[in-house]
């Protein structure tokens, strides 16, 4: 599966962007998706997860009340809705996939993830 982030900006703190990760190359629904984040000069982390289910979330607490994941297999596409952002927010943002174990699995460290999308700059101002 090959992935495609977008949706990423500056955008000044406390306002909201969302990014979108489309999918091509395989059916989408197979796959379970996360965010990982990577701020300058640290490591990635994965901030929001979605089981191949879509039933089963995941968040990192600096992102929990403020992002929400989603997905709309019918557009092979996964989205990562922020709102309240902060300046410690700023990370090259991407989405990543991986065939899940068990279809309500979510996967929580990078190195759970196969396929990676090429990443999109969000930048927040204060």
């Amino acid at each position: 599966v090959q992935l495609q982030a977008s949706g990423g900006g500056l955008v000044q703190a406390g306002g909201s962007l969302r990014l979108s990760c489309a999918a091509s190359g395989r059916t989408f629904s197979n796959y379970a998706v996360g965010w990982v984040r990577q701020a300058p000069g640290k490591e990635r982390d994965v901030i929001a997860a979605i089981s191949q289910s879509g039933d089963n979330l995941y968040y990192a607490d600096s992102v929990k009340g403020r992002f929400t994941i989603h997905r709309d297999n019918a557009g092979n596409t996964v989205y990562l809705q922020m709102y309240s952002l902060r300046p410690d927010d700023t990370a090259v943002y991407f989405c990543a996939a991986r065939v899940p174990g068990f279809f309500r699995y979510v996967y929580t460290t990078p190195r759970d993830y196969a396929y990676w999308g090429q990443g999109t700059l969000v930048t927040v101002s204060s």
